[in-house]
């Protein structure tokens, strides 16, 4: 259900997945991605958005924080990506830099952004995914 994404074009309508357990944090990509036009998902830990997931058809592409307790947002992906393997993900994070290991293989962006930053970030990450495909 990915799209490859050619750069300057409009990114079509998603169903996105946003993970965050700061609730400012969370509201705030929630109305960035809203605006954007997308269809948001939004849950406060891990867990809570491996229920989510386990409940949806399908998703498009998952934006996640990174540092959260219980489960990073590194984690997170790994255990996503184990179910739907071709599946976008953003890991969002504040840090420069993450332990070795940890989150590479994703698109980061860096904390705090704006919606310019994170309509990039979705280009990225369609590309990405676009680019396992084929």
């Amino acid at each position: 259900m990915v799209a490859a994404v050619a750069a300057g074009t409009a990114v079509r309508r998603l169903k996105i997945l946003v993970v965050d357990d700061d609730e400012l944090v969370l509201l705030n990509t929630v109305t960035m991605l809203e605006d954007l036009g997308h269809s948001v998902i939004q849950a406060n830990s891990g867990q809570v958005a491996l229920t989510a997931l386990a409940g949806l058809e399908s998703v498009d592409l998952l934006v996640t924080d990174h540092a959260m307790p219980g489960m990073t947002g590194a984690q997170l992906a790994q255990r996503v990506i184990g179910e739907r393997p071709r599946l976008p993900v953003i890991l969002a994070t504040g840090y420069d830099e993450l332990p070795t290991g940890e989150g590479q293989a994703y698109v980061r962006l860096l904390k705090p952004f704006g919606q310019r930053q994170l309509s990039l970030a979705i280009e990225r990450a369609l590309l990405s995914a676009a680019a396992l495909v084929l």
